[in-house]
């Protein structure tokens, strides 16, 4: 796989975007350079619809439409989608309405399973389905009554198996630590999981919003990007969250994006392709890559650092087996960080 180039403004390419919230649209409840504008005028000018999917099931579209806004990014909760809606219809449709529902989840979760018909009951019922979806005041109780459900056979659905969350003050569990836990306490696995990797979370939140040709944005190459290759979807790895140089430069080909851009203003913009010359060196507007003899990737022509990137991607994803990963790696982050 490579990376594709456009000669026109991204935006023009799509009918409208997918996009992931924190590292993409924001960065911990502040909203990242760029992005207001760039989502006004993807829509003002080449009349993009913008639906934001999260992993997150901790808060309701309504709730996540009111932080939105507050960061001065103006949408409505029928363009926002969350793991907790996916999990809800892949409960009910694995179910029934009025099937007996524990939550082992918060407000987003109890939202979506209540707009599916589903039925919540409490600790010490036995339900049908164990819906669970990270929120913060998670604890042990609520923990063992999933555990407890599990064990007597109930169908379980998790939002997401994300391991970690990022926070201002570091990176903490996210629901997918949770899930292994019950998973250990059961001695089971959740018998199906909604959110990004897996591709139903976009099929559906494009579908809603009657997106034909949508283009997944994201900062994770975990869930975003391999859950737009998935759902068989373009997308654009943007850096502006968790994904660094080095990550990026080792995704094997289920991890590969379309596009690799800075920030989500990349939509206003054309960007250059990754093409190989009569050398087999990369090139990428101007700057141009090569490997060495020793499998190692050299920079020989000089050029926007976001392009250097691009093609010693291009470089490394294309290179053969041997040499040795790590020392091509190596060689193309040294490459990046003399940017």
């Amino acid at each position: 796989m490579t990376l594709r180039g456009t000669d026109q403004p991204l935006a023009a390419l799509y009918d409208g975007t997918l996009l992931d919230l924190d590292g993409t649209v924001h960065r911990t409840g502040s909203v990242l350079p760029g992005v207001v504008q760039a989502l006004a005028r993807s829509t003002a000018e080449h009349g993009l619809v913008h639906v934001y999917v999260t992993n997150n099931a901790s808060r309701t579209p309504h709730e996540l439409v009111a932080d939105l806004s507050a960061m001065g990014v103006q949408t409505d909760p029928t363009h926002v989608f969350t793991s907790a809606q996916a999990a809800a219809s892949l409960a009910v449709q694995q179910t029934g309405v009025g099937a007996a529902v524990l939550i082992v989840g918060g407000s987003g979760v109890r939202e979506a399973v209540l707009a599916v018909g589903l039925r919540p009951v409490a600790a010490g019922a036995r339900p049908d389905v164990v819906v669970q979806g990270w929120f913060p005041d998670l604890g042990w109780r609520l923990l063992a009554e999933g555990a407890f459900a599990l064990q007597q056979g109930a169908f379980w659905v998790a939002t997401n198996l994300d391991l970690t969350l990022p926070t201002s003050r570091g990176v903490a569990p996210g629901n997918g630590s949770f899930v292994h836990a019950l998973a250990l306490a059961s001695g089971r696995k959740p018998d199906v999981v909604a959110g990004k990797p897996e591709p139903a979370i976009l099929v559906e939140a494009a579908a809603a919003s009657g997106l034909r040709h949508p283009l997944v944005i994201g900062d994770r190459l975990d869930t975003d990007i391999q859950g737009a290759n998935a759902a068989g979807l373009d997308s654009v790895l943007v850096l502006s969250g968790v994904t660094d140089a080095g990550a990026l430069l080792a995704a094997d080909a289920a991890q590969q994006p379309t596009y690799v851009a800075a920030g989500v203003d990349a939509l206003l913009s054309s960007m250059p392709a990754t093409l190989a010359d009569e050398h087999g060196d990369i090139r990428c507007g101007d700057a141009r890559v090569g490997l060495d003899s020793d499998g190692r990737l050299d920079l020989l022509t000089d050029g926007a650092a976001i392009d250097v990137l691009r093609a010693a991607c291009a470089a490394t994803w294309q290179a053969p087996a041997q040499p040795d990963l790590t020392e091509r790696l190596a060689g193309a982050i040294a490459v990046w960080e003399r940017r």
